[in-house]
């Protein structure tokens, strides 16, 4: 039986292992994404580096840039870890979080965190694997992508997930890719799912509808088998369920200080 696990890399080396589980959902007859999602514009600066990667002391995963200093990923990406790797309650240092710019293994830029913000509930994955980061300055000249915070993904509606994992069979090098996603097969409060590749390191990264610039969850769960052509099941946390997170981020980032806010709540 596959196991659950969640699609984050500790930093270093990913070692093959037998399949182990990261929620995703199932598209088996619709279309490959194409292979970028948006036309290249005439700029140093390509639509697609609003997805960056957030490296941690223990683990890099994906993020999103949804305004020009807040980045979303997976609250499981920004948490303290065990002596075994297992996943604790409370977050990182804002220090100890980096933003690093660019699609492929070299960034050419980087950027500090100054807060964390999520909800006091999915550090291991599934609901609440969401948490925005506050960035140490605004990032002029990069785009943003749009969170859908005003409409659940819908069953049905064609996903493709972003990320900068790397399975064991990947060819050498961290890239930032578009993963094969699928059609939602299953909904929750707090979660989707659907048949999608992903990889060691895509955690965090944006879920998004497919021919639009709309985010409509991170990549929180998935099945792998070390072959990043392979679709598994796949668990994507839900951000419409978590506005009050995205709220707080937006206040902090404008000055407000977090203890004058009311403390954020996993009842939906």
């Amino acid at each position: 039986m596959l196991a659950l696990a969640v699609a984050s890399a500790t930093a270093g080396c990913v070692r093959a292992a037998r399949p182990s589980v990261r929620p995703a959902a199932n598209a088996d007859s619709d279309d490959a994404p194409p292979i970028r999602f948006f036309p290249p514009p005439f700029a140093l600066a390509v639509p697609e580096d609003a997805i960056v990667r957030v490296v941690g002391p223990r683990m890099i995963c994906s993020g999103t840039l949804v305004d020009d200093d807040l980045v979303l990923t997976a609250h499981h990406c920004v948490v303290q870890r065990g002596d075994r790797g297992e996943y604790r309650h409370e977050s990182l240092p804002p220090s100890a979080l980096r933003i690093e710019l660019g699609g492929d293994y070299l960034a050419w830029g980087d950027v500090g965190v100054s807060y964390v913000v999520a909800p006091p509930c999915g550090e291991s994955g599934g609901p609440g694997d969401v948490a925005i980061l506050v960035l140490e300055r605004k990032l002029v000249g990069l785009g943003t992508l749009t969170p859908r915070l005003d409409e659940p993904p819908r069953l049905g509606e064609v996903l493709d997930p972003v990320g900068f994992g790397r399975c064991a069979m990947s060819p050498d090098g961290i890239h930032r890719s578009v993963r094969v996603g699928g059609s939602v097969r299953g909904l929750t409060a707090g979660t989707f799912d659907l048949q999608a590749s992903i990889c060691p390191g895509d955690s965090g990264g944006p879920v998004i509808a497919r021919g639009s610039h709309e985010v409509v969850g991170v990549v929180s769960l998935s099945a792998m088998d070390g072959d990043e052509r392979t679709r598994a099941t796949s668990i994507m946390s839900r951000i419409d369920s978590f506005r009050a997170v995205f709220a707080s981020a937006r206040l902090i980032a404008d000055g407000t200080h977090q203890a004058e806010l009311p403390p954020l709540s996993c009842d939906r």
